[in-house]
């Protein structure tokens, strides 16, 4: 009778920590939380309040809108031309191109489209440090580079290409279409999966041509990649400076034709050593970024309900 009892009892129940249905979700989420708070919070926060001091060895004051007011000088107007100007041709550059690459490999008639596939991602692997002194030595000034032996062979003289505005905005341009156009790719490849063939199908007993089926199927049922694939651009466009470093060699360019807003925030706060004015940039660029994306978010449609 006593082991009956016993058996008839019903067990008790062991409640632990990870168990627990309410607290799980927390438990999971509580690294990224950490992770956010620590590598950007915390970091925007400090940044935020640093823009309003002047940071000097073992001495910090609070000089009110001093920072932001030195920003109204040819310097910061030409970091953010040029940063502007890189962003809207790599938006050029790095959203038909990849588009129309990714239709030609995801075709069945692409012969070895498995080769390009692995092919053109191959350049995401590689260090952009490295990419920018191959890319320094391909557009260099001697007539035995690269890119002049190259203008030699149709009778055009050596270009000093790293010296000149324009040249040195397409040397750029080179490289981040060698290093990106690959990744994109897989985007839009990954994208252009997801639509069903039949639409294809009903397209062709229509009539319809491969441009046609470009234009009126393909583009409008890539728009959310697209946009996607937009705004990370834009945000690349305006953080760039390892490759705009490296093409000058660390070295200021001729007449600031290189240089770019995060390499402005890098000259004034670790080279001059003044880390409020610095902090002043990296919130305006902060600023600048998140009015650019949420005026392109909401020029393409995605604040607006679909019907």
């Amino acid at each position: 009778m006593q082991i009956e009892r016993e058996l008839t009892k019903s067990p008790k129940r062991s409640y632990h920590l990870g168990n627990s249905q309410k607290l799980a979700p927390y438990v999971f989420v509580l690294p990224f939380l950490l992770s956010f708070a620590v590598f950007f919070a915390y970091p925007l926060i400090n940044a935020g309040v640093m823009s309003f001091q002047e940071v000097l060895p073992g001495d910090v004051s609070f000089v009110g809108l001093d920072n932001y007011k030195g920003l109204w000088n040819e310097d910061f107007g030409a970091a953010l031309y040029n940063s502007s100007r890189y962003t809207i041709w790599t938006l050029l550059l790095l959203i038909p191109v990849p588009m129309v690459l990714a239709v030609l490999l995801n075709s069945k008639k692409m012969p070895w489209s498995n080769f390009f596939r692995s092919t053109l991602f191959i350049p995401a692997l590689t260090s952009v440090v490295v990419a920018g002194v191959v890319f320094r030595l391909i557009f260099g000034e001697l007539d035995g580079a690269l890119m002049n032996s190259v203008l030699h062979l149709f009778g055009i003289s050596s270009q000093r290409w790293l010296y000149s505005s324009s040249l040195g905005m397409f040397a750029l341009l080179v490289l981040a279409g060698w290093r990106w156009i690959g990744i994109n790719i897989l985007y839009f490849l990954s994208a252009l999966q997801s639509i069903p063939g039949e639409l294809y199908e009903a397209a062709e007993i229509d009539g319809a041509g491969a441009f046609r089926k470009l234009i009126k199927i393909t583009v409008p049922l890539l728009k959310p990649i697209t946009i996607y694939v937009v705004t990370i651009t834009i945000y690349g466009g305006y953080a760039m400076f390892t490759e705009s470093y490296m093409l000058w060699a660390g070295k200021p360019s001729p007449q600031n034709i290189g240089l770019t807003i995060v390499g402005y925030i890098y000259q004034q706060g670790f080279q001059y050593f003044n880390l409020g004015f610095g902090s002043a940039i990296g919130i305006t660029l902060l600023g600048i970024t998140l009015l650019v994306s949420l005026l392109q978010l909401t020029l393409t449609g995605m604040f607006r309900k679909e019907d």
